[in-house]
């Protein structure tokens, strides 16, 4: 070997050596409220979602990616990779002085900005956090380094919404603020991320975990005009329409399996063409109100995705999109309206829902809504998208998933270190697992168990079976959702000797985390 080759040699290993490390992606997680499983595009739905259909042709959707069916107990289990009773919400925000119900995040559960912010990350959150009412609990004590949003629920879209909810108020950190009255919250929340990630690259020069958590398509129904115009008459063919449709472009696009059925309309809807014609106007404007929220969310979407490319961080910045729950079903068939009077349909001073008719085609092909443990309840759509990390594209992933595995997941993205103690507390351990070998490998979908609990309901899946029961004593039913997505035959009197097994699982979990099989409400008013 001639000496020039030899130093060139030992100069490229030297160079290869001393290179610094590769830096860490940026993570933005992006919670959408009360979202139906088929809203989007990317899920089969009509609604004009380019930006989120955009993020799954060049990444990942999941098809068996589970909530925790309502809004809190989703979001501790989201930012803690525990069960929700483990870090204190088994049920909503209502401190019951049990240690699994006390309302808001305990101090034996880490955030997932708690676990980044020792590994380098600015850590930065929008939008509704709903995990912890009292200022010790908001977001700013809980890890994050910058917050702008509602620390309790969301409930309005424009300032003048909040007469409906006087108790509400906007936070930015610490101290309370005022928005003015044209704001409309979903471009807001967007706004103050967009701002945050520009402080985070040209500042602070940190890579940076962003949640941007909006409350749209949460009810009440307010929209922006020209975004509600855009949908007038769409929905006029009604819910029946929207769910064939949508159940034909999920089996084309290998979202279910091709033998699936879709689930019977549900028994407390009924057929669109036995409305009234004054009410089949009524309802399918709502549906126009609500399709205009999450249109305007995915525009917000495409705002960040610009800004990403505008900074130069778009190829290293994870983007994961999901849904806190299922489509809500409040008010019934039609939804409830308590607006105002004279407050048109959509304006911040309206305060109505869709109701179950149209929540029961956003869950389509699924049973049941909100709050419910069948899968209408607690099946969320979730995109993954990294170009410099995820080399598939516009693949699907049937492995079964939860929000629990989203901690791991950034945990080992983010080369952090879980703690077993925090702040001189001991920490649990993670129950979930990281999402990285599906993002980075092939589908390789492996068998899980899972559990839930929201009072009154319950369930377990392990394997492609799930044991589900509609109230603490009511019989279990038993589904194989191999073949059976949409829980139409119940086989427990077939398979007694499984149920038995599952729901002595089920009652083992249950003590080990703490899901009382009491009223929380009854106990909340004692």
């Amino acid at each position: 070997m001639n000496v020039s080759l030899a130093v060139l040699i030992v100069s490229s290993l030297l160079s290869f050596i001393t290179a610094p490390a590769m830096a860490k992606p940026n993570i933005v997680l992006i919670l959408a409220d009360d979202m139906g499983w088929s809203d989007i595009g990317a899920y089969g739905g009509e609604i004009e979602t380019p930006n989120l259909d955009l993020l799954a042709q060049e990444g990942l959707r999941f098809t068996r990616f589970y909530n925790n069916t309502k809004c809190n107990p989703s979001r501790a289990s989201l930012l803690t990779g525990l069960y929700s009773h483990q870090s204190g919400f088994g049920y909503v925000d209502l401190d019951l002085g049990l240690p699994a119900y006390r309302g808001f995040l305990n101090d034996h559960c880490v955030t997932a900005a708690e676990v980044l912010s020792p590994a380098g990350y600015a850590t930065l959150m929008t939008g509704k956090w709903h995990l912890g009412d009292a200022p010790e609990h908001w977001p700013h004590q809980r890890g994050f380094d910058r917050f702008w949003g509602v620390p309790s629920g969301g409930g309005f879209y424009y300032n003048s919404g909040l007469v409906h909810h006087p108790d509400r108020f906007i936070v930015e950190n610490d101290e309370r603020i005022k928005i003015n009255d044209q704001e409309y919250i979903t471009d807001t929340f967007t706004d103050h991320a967009l701002r945050f990630i520009d402080e985070a690259v040209t500042e602070t020069k940190k890579p940076f975990f962003l949640y941007l958590a909006y409350n749209a398509p949460h009810y009440p129904l307010q929209a922006k005009p020209d975004d509600i115009a855009k949908y007038a008459g769409r929905y006029d063919v009604g819910w029946d329409v929207v769910r064939t449709r949508r159940f034909a472009r999920q089996k084309e696009m290998g979202l279910v399996p091709s033998g699936a059925s879709l689930s019977p309309r549900d028994p407390n809807s009924k057929a669109w063409d036995d409305l009234s014609e004054d009410q089949r106007q009524e309802l399918a404007h709502r549906m126009e109100v609500y399709a205009a929220q999450i249109d305007s969310m995915d525009q917000n979407i495409g705002r960040l995705i610009a800004k990403l490319k505008e900074l130069g961080q778009a190829e290293d910045t994870l983007i994961l999109f999901l849904s806190d729950n299922g489509a809500e079903s409040s008010g019934g068939l039609g939804g409830f309206d308590r607006s105002l009077p004279d407050a048109p349909l959509g304006t911040g001073r309206s305060y109505a829902s869709f109701g179950l008719g149209w929540a029961n085609a956003s869950n389509t092909p699924f049973r049941k809504f909100k709050g419910h443990d069948h899968e209408g309840g607690i099946i969320t759509p979730l995109i993954a998208h990294w170009p410099s990390g995820i080399s598939a594209r516009g693949e699907l992933r049937h492995q079964v998933g939860h929000v629990i595995d989203l901690m791991p997941t950034l945990v080992e993205i983010g080369s952090a270190t879980y703690p077993t103690e925090y702040k001189g507390q001991s920490v649990q351990p993670l129950e979930g697992r990281s999402l990285v070998p599906a993002l980075t490998g092939p589908d390789s979908p492996q068998d899980r168990t899972l559990f839930w609990a929201f009072w009154p309901d319950s369930a377990v899946r392990s394997g492609n079976w799930k044991l589900v029961r509609s109230g603490a004593r009511s019989p279990w039913e038993l589904y194989d959702l191999s073949s059976d997505i949409d829980e139409e035959h119940d086989l427990a009197a077939e398979h007694p000797d499984r149920v038995k097994t599952l729901s002595s699982e089920w009652g083992a979990w249950a003590r080990r985390v703490g899901a009382e099989l009491v009223d929380p409400r009854k106990k909340a008013s004692n």
